[in-house]
């Protein structure tokens, strides 16, 4: 499903430049739930932003389910999004000002417009269906980022990344919202790659990915 080859990225900081990633080649198999893990500064944020077709790489080659898109427009990249990534931040990323089921509903802004029966359906997986009226601000942070999730599949993605995904939540929430992705990649057979500075997190996936330096220090099966 995700093969990077060779993989820079470096960004111009004045007359300098600041290489983030150097020389990374990773494999990541249809389905596969994968941890990626490292230091502040590492680069594994840049790295997800690669993998989400937010960014493009500065060398080396990105083969998403076999095509070459590390040279892509930002058009042809924002198509690929819409159609085969899902999206879960740390800080949720909602509308305060729209409900939960229209926050939903902007999931499926680029890929084929909006459905309210989608959008509930989503919540409902994700155990908000009673609450699909309220909007964030009468929604605990748990509640939030379980309406983030169910925005980041409404559209049926075969990809979902998570970005800190329990970073600003109480220990139970987030193992709430662990369960919810863990059940999402059992189920429907996503392929879940999640950053995270939390072991035991990182625990229930099928393979962690140490990084450092801009480099893959290690990979981990479990």
């Amino acid at each position: 499903m995700i093969q990077l080859e060779d993989i820079t990225k470096s960004y111009a900081i004045g007359k300098r430049e600041l290489t983030v990633l150097r020389g990374v080649n990773l494999n990541i198999a249809k389905g596969e739930m994968v941890a990626i893990m490292g230091p502040s500064g590492s680069g594994k944020s840049t790295l997800l932003n690669l993998l989400g077709c937010l960014d493009r790489p500065t060398t080396g080659s990105y083969l998403l389910d076999g095509k070459d898109v590390s040279r892509l427009n930002s058009g042809d990249l924002a198509d690929i999004r819409g159609q085969k990534i899902g999206f879960v931040f740390q800080q949720f990323n909602l509308l305060p000002r729209l409900s939960a089921m229209a926050n939903v509903s902007l999931g499926m802004r680029y890929s084929g417009g909006s459905d309210s029966r989608k959008a509930l359906e989503a919540l409902t997986r994700v155990g908000l269906s009673d609450r699909a009226s309220h909007r964030p601000t009468e929604l605990s942070g748990g509640e939030q980022q379980r309406v983030a999730i169910a925005r980041a599949i409404v559209k049926q993605p075969p990809i979902i990344l998570a970005d800190e995904p329990t970073g600003n939540l109480d220990s139970r929430s987030g193992d709430e919202i662990i369960s919810i992705l863990t059940k999402l990649h059992a189920e429907r057979g996503i392929t879940l790659v999640m950053i995270t500075h939390d072991p035991d997190v990182a625990h229930h996936c099928q393979r962690i990915i140490h990084i450092r330096d801009g480099q893959i220090a290690s990979e981990e099966k479990l």
